[in-house]
Formats: C-alpha cells, sequence, structure tokens
C-alpha cells in the first residue's frame, strides 16, 4: 500500500529515545532545550519554545500577542481545525475570509476589507506547505498596528523571498504531529524573535508559573517531553533530505498529470519555495471521473489518497454559529469540493510516484 503519509522513523529516533529513557529524564529537559536551539537556528529567529502539539503553539502564541475576550482575529476560511478553535480558546471572536484558489492561501484584498476596531491579529497560514503571501500580509498588519501569526504548522524548511518560514511575522507555530514533514508523534515548537513573547509562553506551558511554585496567570500544561523532543532533533537534521524527496515526487507528478484534462495542478507562486506536505491536485467539472470514483480507484490499487480539507469552515456547526453561511467563501467552498492529496512523502519511489501517474492516467 502506497500510503498518504508514513513517518520515517531511523535508528537514531530510536537511540536518542533509549538514550532519553536511560537517562531519567522524560519531562521537559535538556532535550527540549537542545530542540528549542536547533529549531531557531534553522528558522533564522532568536528565540524557539517547544510546546507539546500545533494547537498549543497557536494558543500560545495567541495569548503572547494579547489577544482575548472581544478582540477579532481573521484567518483564512481553508485551514485545518486548529487554527480556529485556538482563536475560540482565547475566548476572541474569529473573522474568516475566502482565499485565493491559486496557491489555496487567505486573500489579503479580503483581510483589508475585514479589519474592525475591534480587530487584534491575522494569521496566515502555510497551506500544505507553501507561505501565504507575507509582504501583502504585513504590509496590512503594519499599517493597522495588528499582531501577524503564521500558522507553519505544514511549512517546515519552505521560504518566501528567501526568508525560512518561521521568521516571516511577529509569531510562527509548526507542529510535529505524526505526519508532519518532520515529527515528533506529537509536539510544537512557536518561533519569534520576541522576548517578551517567549517569557510569555514559556509561562503559559507551565500553569502560568514564574518561579517553582509561583504562578503570575492562568496557564496551561502544554509542556512537552524529553521523550518527543529527542525524536524531533533527529528529524531536525534530516528535513532537508526529507524535502527534497518531496520535492522530487512533485516533479514526477507535474509532469506526469500535466496533460490530464480536468486536473489542476499545485502552483508555486513567484517568490515561494513549496516544501509538499501536500501535493493538492484539483478535479474540475471537466475531468473524466467524479473525485470519489478517483479515490476508489487509488485505493483497489494499493495508493491512498486523502481530502484536505473536505469542507470549508463555515460548514462546521460550531463555526457557522458565528454567522458565516454557504455561499459566504465560494473559493474555500469549490476548493473543498475539488481537491485531492496524493502521496508525496519521502518513502514514496520514483517508481511509487510513476504506478500514481499511470492508475490516474487510465481514470481520467
Amino acid at each position: 500500500m502506497i500510503t498518504i503519509a508514513a513517518p520515517i522513523i531511523g535508528d537514531e529516533e530510536v537511540a536518542a529515545v533509549n538514550a532519553v529513557l536511560k537517562s531519567g529524564i522524560l519531562a521537559q529537559g535538556p532535550k527540549v532545550s537542545e530542540l528549542e536551539e536547533a529549531f531557531a537556528t534553522y528558522c533564522g529567529t532568536k528565540y524557539a519554545v517547544a510546546v507539546n502539539s500545533g494547537t498549543a503553539a497557536l494558543h500560545c502564541a495567541l495569548h503572547a500577542a494579547g489577544v482575548g475576550p472581544g478582540d477579532e482575529v481573521i484567518t483564512t476560511s481553508f485551514t485545518f481545525m486548529a487554527t480556529f478553535n485556538t482563536i475560540l480558546m482565547t475566548g476572541a471572536i474569529p473573522v474568516l475570509v475566502d482565499i485565493r484558489a491559486e496557491d489555496f492561501n487567505i486573500d489579503p484584498a479580503l483581510v483589508e476589507k475585514a479589519i474592525t476596531p475591534k480587530t487584534k491579529a491575522i494569521i496566515g497560514v502555510d497551506l500544505y506547505g507553501q507561505v501565504y503571501d507575507y509582504d501583502a500580509l504585513k504590509k496590512i498588519a503594519d499599517d493597522h498596528k495588528l499582531a501577524l501569526i503564521e500558522d507553519a504548522c505544514q511549512a517546515i524548511g519552505a521560504h518566501y523571498d528567501g526568508k525560512p518560514a518561521g521568521s516571516l511575522s511577529d509569531i510562527a507555530c509548526f507542529s510535529l504531529y505524526a505526519t508532519k514533514n518532520i515529527m515528533s508523534g506529537e509536539g510544537g515548537v512557536v518561533t519569534t524573535n520576541d522576548e517578551n513573547v517567549v517569557a510569555s509562553i514559556k509561562r503559559f506551558r507551565q500553569h502560568g508559573m514564574t518561579a517553582s511554585y509561583d504562578y503570575a496567570e492562568l496557564g496551561y500544561n502544554y509542556r512537552l517531553t524529553d521523550l518527543c523532543a529527542a525524536i524531533a532533533v533527529e528529524q531536525l537534521k534530516k528535513v532537508d533530505d526529507f524535502t527534497a524527496a518531496r520535492r522530487r515526487n512533485a516533479g514526477i507528478f507535474n509532469e506526469g498529470l500535466a496533460s490530464l484534462k480536468g486536473i489542476i495542478l499545485p502552483t508555486v507562486m513567484p517568490k515561494h519555495d513549496h516544501v509538499y506536505h501536500q501535493y493538492t491536485i484539483r478535479l474540475t467539472k471537466d475531468a473524466k471521473a467524479t473525485r470519489d470514483v478517483v479515490i476508489a480507484h487509488l485505493k483497489d490499487r494499493g495508493i491512498g489518497s486523502g481530502v484536505y480539507y473536505p469542507k470549508a469552515l463555515s460548514g462546521y456547526p460550531h463555526v457557522a454559529k458565528f454567522g458565516f453561511k454557504d455561499g459566504g467563501f465560494p473559493v474555500a467552498e469549490q476548493m473543498a469540493r475539488e481537491v485531492l492529496a496524493l502521496p508525496v512523502h519521502p518513502r514514496v519511489s520514483e517508481d511509487d510516484a510513476r504506478k500514481i501517474i499511470a492508475v490516474l492516467q487510465g481514470v481520467l
């Protein structure tokens, strides 16, 4: 089976976990500190703070940006639910805007129109492994004195105008979930150049603690274990090789699928490179088979695929109650009907990629 995702766990990760087990220091300890230093270096930021999930990273970032009850936070209508839920977790009001079909990312022109006196922050999402339109969002954030947060959970190793994901905002958030480009099973990292943000997140990830059993504010248990950090340290050493394999597979797909009617291939926007957390095609009404038929055809031949995401966020009940309606995000809703992700991860060999192409050619 060619699966849609497959974590790569080598001897180095196994040895690193065993070393932590033998050390007896299992909770937040020296491996977490090592990961934070290495991650900041990789992203070109002064600081990185490790937490136990990408969701925790987003919650911490919003808290450190001063987002709270009554504030508004603008973000994309087409993303993983954690981007939306963490805004709710602060007590703030989510404001969704539509996306651009070219890159699946937030439309800056609509962000500008959505700003009100209550707007506190913007979250740009690097969907599928391509950074959002940073120049446009940065200008809007600066003009209106808003915090700019980068949801880079799918984009470790990506760049915009030569600058790494994670360095393109006031605060950036990464996920180390098992299916991400690098992983620790579960985990997250926040990057920033602001020492006050670091201090805030380090309190927030440990119940608001400032010193041993001295608490300054409400916080959460968002600590990362040394077991997970040990895996992530070894994965980070391999990220460039993993990215090269993903780009190789994407290049094979680009060549092999270009002539098929009814398929739109991923677009790499100017100033961007892409790390292909997902290689996402669109199956339009001109395709010779529906998406469901294509998925079934792939599955019958031992090939996994995925729909990320089957709905715009407005299609879910707890989101819709904020007044978002079907038809309110036409581009995101169209993408939800058309997108299909193909296996692109490093375990996909060149032969696997060509098999996937042949199967798609057969059905389409």
